[in-house]
């Protein structure tokens, strides 16, 4: 199959300019991707959402078509993002991108808890209070945190 020569050229220019950055666009050498820009209600958990006995707070932000939630021993996989309350993110398998499995006992209890209350297909956003998240460990983030957590599948 023979192709028309206008093609050929579109393509590769359609390609050149999609891989083409300014270099006063690029991030400096090394540093890796940008941070994922914090949700603006990253501080606080809006007067509508959803909250636990235990403090947790959360809020669809994308409603799964499951109906099957993560149990203890389940082991889920999962893409999430994490900021502390100032905005500062602080981990996300979404920039590594490959998204986290683990069991559910193997977390904070924050996560835990929020594990369980998802369903395949969904994406919410957790405020988890510092005593159900890292206070106390030292070089782990301290305070209330915020994650943005996509439940991708259960085991």
């Amino acid at each position: 199959m023979k192709v028309p020569k206008l093609a050929v050229a579109t393509l590769a220019a359609s390609l050149a300019l999609t891989a083409c950055t300014l270099k006063e666009d690029a991030p400096p050498a090394g540093s890796g991707p940008p941070p994922i820009p914090a949700p603006a209600d990253v501080a606080a958990p809006p007067a509508n959402a959803l909250r636990t006995p235990s403090g947790l707070a959360s809020k669809v932000l994308i409603v799964g078509l499951g109906s099957i939630h993560p149990e203890p021993k389940s082991v889920v996989r999962v893409h999430y993002t994490g900021w502390t309350a100032d905005g500062r993110m602080f981990e996300s398998s979404r920039l590594r991108g490959e998204p986290a499995q683990f069991p559910v006992t193997q977390v904070i209890p924050g996560w835990q808890e929020a594990l369980q209350l998802m369903v395949v297909g969904e994406t919410r956003r957790f405020w988890i209070p510092g005593r159900l998240a890292y206070d106390g460990q030292p070089g782990s983030p301290q305070g209330q945190l915020c994650f943005e957590i996509e439940l991708l599948d259960i085991r």
